[in-house]
């Protein structure tokens, strides 16, 4: 009997070995009755059925062997099963091996009722083994795209619920430093209570933004004809302000009149700022400079510090990514998320402009931002 055959005239023990299996897959399997242990194996296993009966051709298996198997507009039951069983807590791990265990169970199954030449058999198995492959490379997929929806649908709750609660603590703390009257040891608390809220509200705002760019809607911006080196001049002052031990250098070369997004480019002046101050070597100064070429403003912030090696700089920009070993300083764990340096790359593309790091023994490193100043 041919393959596909006996999966569809088997299919009853097949599954009942699929929920045997899948029973003892614990803790999450407790409590699941058979419908929910079983969930699409039924219509996965006569998707495979159909597929063994499919005509191949070589290019064709080639292709399915690597991976690139036709694409569907129609969500799979092996997709549609990942995402079932990821938010049943199914680990990806445990979920793989639903597959290994159908795999074993159905040949262990035919094998002895399979007097089939040689060579029908060695093609039934190949083909078997590529369409189970194919469901586990769709599931996989699939359940990681559930587990990032859920993660960034859970930053993105946090961040909007933990926004009051700050909000109310700045407002307080800046009510009392307004006062005038207070001892001046309860002052310096309610001073240091105001930068830390600030802190916090800056961090809910990265992981806000975060969010966004990972839902795919991008970080929106709002142009408004202004100039852009007003602009860098108040967060190189704020950055001063914050770190007086460094040496902040302001070099415009003109006026930078252009339609951008304030707030948003503030926003990446501070974080690209910042950056450089955390990185930099201590005495050595930081120098932002600003000129036009063409119809871009072009901002350069260079400070002199550890350079970043080559295959670090081609993910710098990712979020999430520490770039050198643990133990390093720079650019290392003590680094923190990476958030700032990829927020700055959404906010510079969703001005159609580029940002890119060059960093060298003498030059030290160098973040260029490329923005147009005429919207287009």
């Amino acid at each position: 009997m041919r393959l596909a055959d006996f999966i569809e005239h088997n299919i009853e023990p097949i599954l009942q070995a699929w929920e045997d299996f899948a029973r003892t897959i614990t803790p999450a399997s407790i409590g699941m009755d058979s419908v929910a242990l079983r969930d699409h194996a039924e219509q996965m296993l006569r998707a495979i059925a159909i597929d063994l009966r499919t005509a191949q051709t070589t290019e064709e298996q080639i292709a399915k062997s690597h991976g690139d198997a036709p694409a569907t507009d129609v969500e799979t039951a092996a997709e549609t099963h990942a995402v079932i069983r990821q938010s049943s807590g199914f680990t990806v791990e445990q979920m793989v091996s639903e597959y290994r265990a159908l795999r074993t169970s159905v040949l262990m199954l035919w094998m002895p009722q399979a007097p089939l030449q040689q060579e029908q058999a060695m093609s039934d198995v190949i083909r078997f083994n590529e369409a189970v492959d194919q469901a586990l490379a769709e599931s996989v997929v699939s359940y990681s795209g559930a587990v990032d929806a859920a993660r960034n649908m859970f930053l993105g709750i946090l961040g909007h619920d933990l926004r009051s609660p700050l909000g109310a603590i700045l407002l307080g703390s800046e009510v009392l430093l307004r006062a005038g009257d207070l001892p001046a040891k309860a002052t310096k608390i309610s001073s240091r209570i105001y930068t830390s809220v600030k802190r916090a509200n800056k961090i809910v705002g990265d992981l806000l933004d975060f969010t966004r760019t990972q839902l795919g809607a991008g970080i929106p911006v709002q142009r408004f004809r202004g100039d852009l080196v007003a602009a860098c001049e108040g967060m190189v002052e704020e950055a001063r302000a914050y770190h007086p031990e460094s040496t902040i250098l302001f070099e415009p070369r003109g006026a930078l009149d252009g339609m951008f997004d304030p707030a948003r480019m503030e926003q990446v002046f501070s974080n690209l700022i910042g950056n450089a101050v955390q990185h930099g070597t201590e005495g050595a100064p930081i120098t932002v400079s600003l000129s036009r070429e063409g119809d871009e403003g072009v901002i350069a912030i260079n400070n002199q510090g550890k350079i970043i090696e080559k295959d670090a700089l081609a993910s710098i920009f990712n979020p999430l990514v520490r770039q050198l070993r643990s133990g390093d300083m720079q650019y290392g764990p003590t680094a923190g998320l990476g958030l700032g340096l990829h927020i700055a790359s959404a906010i510079v593309s969703a001005h159609q402009g580029t940002i890119e790091v060059h960093s060298q023994a003498r030059a030290g490193t160098t973040f260029t931002v490329r923005i147009p100043l005429s919207q287009a």
